[in-house]
């Protein structure tokens, strides 16, 4: 029994490869979501559709349960990721780091800065300069999925490096620059819960179950508090204990570990589906089509189609060019471009900061959904196109 269970181990696929197949799949559902909810929003539905996600539920509405209840447990998921690849995977060393790390600033940067330059006029504009900085794992790893092996195993690891670095900035940002006034005994209440955390690590408890307590606690304080409720998702993620086996970086018998596979599929078959369902629902119908060209929309739209693929490519061009890092193995320049077009995919996580932005501004968040998907569309539609017909790297003969 002992040898037929550590050949059973041996099979299990890593977690990063499990969560390459998953995410891909989860992307591709990420899409019919998406487009569902557009087909509602122009249809004679479309009032069931809006009003259903205003309806109010224990003080919040539909809508608000799922940008700050669900999404907590995408940002647990993300959490996790980060804490597992940077102490035992793709990112444990510097030298591993060094293409996505500086590829993910410049894919940050630049988009910015593009919307920036757009809406410089606007002090209240400005503040959504950062909807176009974050890549969509699901959705650039869905369309990665439907070219199958034309895409070099290397890049699709990239990709899904630098938009789990991506992620990590994201978090940074909202934490920084999205918050409302702070609550300071919530806000205490839930740094007692943190260090609470913290001691339940120090002391060894590997039991899931008080973190999870705990995390719920977390997670009404930090509501409470003014801080964005999602970010106790990635507070909870770091306590939870990661125990490295050497030589067997792949374990599942760690807490982390169990977690990540545990709430993984829900995460990307269930949480980010319906919240692209929530999310993407604009109505286009009797809209003018002029309105892609307002400073938000266009703004949007071209950071990430624009600024996302030269901020992600110069900056790793110059890393290669400077000997810091090797081009993916397998990998051409053009295939390499064409995931650098991939990146402008930001339909999550634009949506997500896109609220925070602007809250409480119905004609702002349209604003916010139509930039956001033309410019997501635009950068997959070309990133597919360009990987579909991009020759393999000659060194594949």
């Amino acid at each position: 029994m002992t040898q037929m269970a550590d050949r059973a181990l041996k099979r299990l696929p890593s977690a990063l490869r499990q969560l390459l197949d998953s995410e891909a799949a989860g992307g591709l559902l990420l899409m019919g979501a998406a487009g569902m909810a557009l087909i509602l929003a122009n249809s004679p539905a479309s009032d069931f559709y809006f009003t259903a996600l205003e309806l109010p539920i224990f003080g919040m509405t539909l809508l608000h349960w799922i940008n700050d209840g669900l999404m907590a447990v995408f940002f647990l998921l993300v959490g996790l990721e980060i804490k597992r690849e940077m102490l035992d995977g793709q990112l444990q060393t510097w030298s591993r780091r060094a293409l996505p790390g500086i590829a993910a600033v410049g894919g940050m940067l630049a988009p910015a800065l593009v919307y920036i330059a757009i809406n410089r006029d606007d002090p209240l504009l400005l503040r959504g300069w950062a909807i176009p900085a974050a890549t969509d794992i699901a959705f650039a790893l869905g369309i990665l999925s439907l070219l199958g092996p034309r895409v070099p195993v290397s890049l699709k690891i990239f990709l899904t490096t630098l938009a789990i670095l991506d992620d990590l900035g994201a978090v940074v940002i909202i934490a920084l620059f999205y918050t409302s006034e702070l609550s300071a005994p919530a806000l205490g209440l839930a740094g007692l819960s943190l260090v609470a955390l913290i001691a339940l690590n120090r002391f060894g408890v590997t039991r899931l179950w008080p973190y999870l307590l705990l995390g719920a606690l977390l997670w009404v304080l930090v509501l409470q508090s003014g801080v964005h409720a999602t970010l106790a998702g990635v507070a909870l993620a770091l306590t939870i204990p990661l125990q490295p086996t050497p030589g067997k970086p792949e374990s599942i018998s760690s807490p982390l570990h169990i977690l990540e596979h545990g709430i993984q599929p829900w995460v990307a078959f269930l949480i980010v589906p319906i919240f692209g369902f929530a999310n993407a629902g604009v109505a286009l119908i009797g809209s003018d089509p002029r309105a892609l060209l307002e400073t938000v929309p266009l703004g949007i739209a071209l950071g990430l189609f624009l600024g996302k693929q030269v901020g992600v490519f110069l900056f790793s061009w110059a890393t290669i060019r400077c000997g810091l890092a090797d081009l993916p193995a397998g990998a051409s320049w053009l295939q390499f471009y064409g995931v650098g077009l991939l990146c402008g995919i930001g339909f999550t996580m634009s949506l997500f900061i896109g609220a925070l932005a602007f809250p409480g501004m119905p004609e702002m968040s349209d604003a916010v959904k139509i930039g956001v998907l033309a410019g997501s569309l635009l950068s997959a539609l070309c990133g597919w196109l360009l990987l579909r017909l991009a020759p393999p790297s000659p060194q594949d003969g």
